[in-house]
């Protein structure tokens, strides 16, 4: 190395370095963090020691250091005899050597070597890396760090991911499969191979009776159906085809809803919506299943039975009349939400005809309208059904106490009679009436059953009407006693008591 400064020379010898002093002169050298002169390196050796953020200062023991930072510098080694004309220019150039540790395998390594602690033992080292430590030696120290938690990590979302994707396309091919298998809601045909895969080969039975036998089926992992076999004995099929022709174009959430049918041969069913809370009668009949609903869901299923009827009345392209309105045909879902069902007397009409012609008589025994048996009461219309419903509500709140009427001459007692008796005489039809406000519900459906079931057609209202009846805030008040002229054909055309209250509407035969 040159020193070519007459006050001294700059040399870059970074603190720390692997070097040690030869050549024993009269200076002190001291390293400082800033650059005041160029450097210029003369062995080979000092090339691997060369560090351009350090400079190196050798100056006479005994001058004064005013004029270096003192605070930026660091006394590295005393050299005992330079002379004093190195330093006023008239002895140049000077020569320092330091000798120069094994680096060889820091070297190999692609590093550098340095003294560990400012040693200036030649043997103590320690290898460094060559390029500075940037933002891209920081990332990669990060990454080294961080890399296997990263890794982890990166595992566990591939795996979450692959998971949820799996379950996506499973649902995709569930969703699937429920349209398929309903076919887009429109009612669909099966085999009868088909009705025994549903059905799992008839395992579960629900019920039994006269129109056959209805079993639990699934269409798929979450959608349960009830499949009706038909009786082969049934007529011609007429059952079938009512049932088909009529329930199947219909859509009102207090209707059930006809998924499928089979016509295979010689069998023939039928395969529903499965709703899991039976019929209305097991609620009805029985004190303990009462309890578990109470008057004012009793009344709220009032009202929802009443608007499925007005919608087969007069919310379809063509009128439907059921025919056979009774609490076992109306079926309660998971929240007890009323469903119509079972139309295999159904008929169909437009709604401009009020008349409705029949051969024989339909219905079940206590819910047929009077005119269905006998002309002499008036036509056949859409009132049958007002007439049934009537009967309904009646069952609703006096079905517990039928057994007491049953008690005294059947023959002399008529249930809705012995009800409108009670209603009269002020006295309880029900029972298990806790509070006030289920009195007034009792009372309400009570007068309004015995509105529905007038003898003559034209004295009931619409089911219009007996909506606003159930709903009104008002209790309404009661229709005339219909029981104490049974004569059919007294005032049978005159339409007597056709008002029924101040409230009402007058109902006319061709509503």
């Amino acid at each position: 190395m040159t020193a070519k400064s007459k006050s001294a020379g700059t040399m870059a010898l970074p603190s720390g370095s692997p070097s040690a002093s030869k050549t024993a002169t009269n200076s002190t050298v001291s390293t400082l963090a800033l650059n005041f002169t160029a450097i210029k390196t003369m062995t080979r050796s000092w090339n691997y020691l060369f560090r351009t953020d350090y400079a190196v200062y050798a100056y006479l023991s005994d001058h004064p250091l005013w004029f270096l930072p003192q605070q930026s510098c660091t006394k590295m080694f005393d050299i005992q005899s330079i002379p004093r004309e190195a330093f006023d220019g008239r002895l140049l150039p000077i020569e320092l050597e330091w000798s120069r540790p094994s680096c060889g395998h820091c070297e190999s390594n692609g590093k550098h070597c340095r003294l560990k602690n400012d040693s200036s033992i030649l043997h103590d080292i320690e290898c460094h890396s060559s390029k500075p430590e940037g933002p891209v030696e920081k990332l990669r120290v990060a990454g080294e760090v961080l890399g296997p938690s990263l890794a982890a990590f990166l595992a566990i979302a591939s795996y979450w991911f692959y998971s949820s994707n799996k379950l996506k396309k499973e649902s995709e091919l569930k969703i699937e499969q429920f349209l398929v298998d309903y076919k887009a809601l429109k009612p669909a045909r099966y085999s009868y191979a088909d009705i025994k895969r549903i059905s799992g080969n008839f395992i579960e039975k629900l019920g039994e009776g006269g129109y056959g036998t209805v079993y639990k089926g699934k269409l798929s992992n979450d959608v349960f159906v009830a499949i009706k076999i038909l009786n082969n004995s049934k007529g011609n099929g007429e059952d079938f085809i009512n049932e088909v022709g009529t329930i199947g174009r219909i859509h009102h959430i207090n209707v059930v809803r006809l998924v499928g049918y089979c016509a295979d041969g010689c069998t023939r069913a039928l395969v529903y919506e499965f709703l899991p809370n039976d019929s209305l009668q097991k609620f009805i009949s029985s004190e303990r299943q009462r309890c578990k609903l109470g008057w004012e869901k009793l009344h709220r299923i009032a009202v929802d039975i009443a608007k499925g009827v007005e919608y087969l009345h007069q919310g379809c392209e063509q009128r439907i009349l059921h025919f056979d309105i009774k609490p076992n045909n109306i079926l309660l879902d998971d929240n007890f939400n009323p469903k119509i069902s079972d139309f295999g007397l159904a008929k169909l009409c437009s709604k401009e005809q009020s008349i409705v012609s029949m051969t024989a008589a339909r219905g079940t025994i206590g819910y047929i309208a009077p005119e269905v048996f006998s002309r002499n009461f008036g036509n056949v219309s859409y009132k049958s059904d007002v007439y049934s419903f009537g009967m309904l509500l009646l069952e609703m709140v006096g079905g517990l106490k039928k057994n007491d009427v049953g008690g005294q001459d059947k023959s002399q007692v008529y249930f809705p009679e012995w009800i409108y008796n009670k209603m009269e005489q002020g006295e309880e039809i029900a029972i298990q009436i806790e509070k006030g406000s289920d009195n007034k519900i009792v009372r309400k459906l009570t007068i309004v059953g015995l509105w529905c079931i007038q003898w003559y057609p034209v004295e009931r209202p619409s089911m219009k009407v007996v909506i606003q009846m159930l709903e009104s805030e008002e209790t309404p008040s009661m229709p005339r006693n219909p029981f104490t002229s049974t004569n059919g054909t007294q005032n049978a055309a005159t339409g007597r008591g056709r008002i029924f209250s101040s409230e009402l509407e007058i109902i006319s035969e061709s509503e």
